[in-house]
């Protein structure tokens, strides 16, 4: 089990873990269809989405690690759909 915040960093989904933090206090990120915090805990096999600016990307934990390297960071997830959100207003709004 990992938080939620911490996967998204380490996994490098999201670049810092704060903005992780941030993503996730506005519902912008859902674990297996549900809204999540940051201190959700992650497991393998959740399904993880995430609404970006202007894209939706899905994604399945295939593993957890606490500090994997840079090149083993993909193989954390797969990527199992990436959604161009093209209204603005769409965009904006809560999942």
């Amino acid at each position: 089990m990992m938080r939620l915040d911490k996967f998204l960093k380490v996994s490098r989904l999201i670049k810092r873990r704060t903005l992780a933090k941030e993503v996730c206090d506005q519902g912008r990120v859902l674990i297996n269809g549900r809204t999540a915090k940051a201190g959700s805990t992650v497991a393998i096999g959740d399904q993880i989405t995430i609404r970006f600016g202007h894209k939706q990307v899905k994604v399945r934990v295939d593993s957890l690690a606490d500090s994997p390297r840079k090149q083993d960071a993909g193989s954390m997830y797969t990527l199992l759909e990436e959604t161009a959100l093209e209204d603005p207003e769409e965009a904006g709004t809560p999942l």
